[in-house]
């Protein structure tokens, strides 16, 4: 929400804090240049790097599932979306970073290039500055009998793994003793975040009425929600100084 750029040794001497080495920073804020999630600006020796309109929309995007909406879709109305694409074989690279964006958006495969998401999704954010975009086709439909719900689910995503990752989180976050040991609260605050991210990030927030007894994501989503607030206070005083 600032229009500022951070020096990329202010960013390595971050990602340390949380275990993540020189290198692997450096190339990954190159690729994020590249793909036009930052862009660069060199004064003198040092080089800065701040905010686009894609990595904007992005962040909004990724505030809104960890703050905006609930861990599991309790207001279905019922509709989903269905989304088909055909690429040229030799576009491996626009289909990897289609199916990236799709899994994203909640989006699971259905059967011979169906893909199918249990809310109304926008493409249009969704294949933004995509080369596949053009070869997509979107539709909003509702199911009819004799259709399974139910199965479909259970064929289309595997609900036992997403709710392992989120139980995972839960063993990982709630027992301070198996938390990771970092040196202060922005770091912990960091790998928390990540780790929250690499849930939700494969987790379609499946209407509730077909998910498995006892599903552990509102948990999981208060404990981040806790922990994040309790380690707020420390994050910002470790960026001021």
């Amino acid at each position: 929400g600032r229009k500022v750029h951070i020096a990329t040794s202010s960013v390595i001497e971050v990602m340390d804090r949380a275990g993540i080495s020189e290198h692997a920073t450096r190339s990954t804020l190159s690729r994020m240049a590249r793909r036009d999630l930052l862009c660069r600006v060199r004064r003198g020796r040092q080089v800065y790097v701040g905010l686009t309109r894609r990595s904007r929309e992005v962040l909004h995007d990724g505030r809104v599932r960890m703050w905006g909406t609930s861990a599991v879709n309790d207001r279905w109305d019922g509709s989903w979306t269905l989304l088909s694409f055909s690429l040229p074989d030799s576009w491996q690279r626009q289909r990897h970073e289609l199916r990236s964006r799709l899994l994203w958006a909640g989006f699971a495969p259905l059967q011979g290039g169906l893909w199918i998401a249990p809310t109304r999704v926008d493409f249009a954010m969704v294949g933004h500055g995509l080369e596949a975009a053009a070869h997509v086709k979107v539709f909003e439909a509702r199911a009819l009998p004799p259709t399974d719900v139910d199965a479909l689910v259970r064929d289309a995503w595997d609900l036992d793994a997403v709710a392992a990752r989120y139980r995972d989180f839960l063993d990982r976050w709630s027992d301070p003793g198996r938390r990771p040991q970092l040196p202060d609260g922005l770091a912990a605050q960091l790998v928390l975040q990540a780790h929250w991210l690499q849930v939700i990030r494969r987790d379609p927030r499946l209407p509730v009425q077909h998910l498995l007894a006892d599903w552990p994501a509102e948990k999981a989503h208060r404990l981040f929600r806790t922990l994040y607030d309790e380690l707020d206070p420390q994050a910002h005083a470790a960026v001021a100084r």
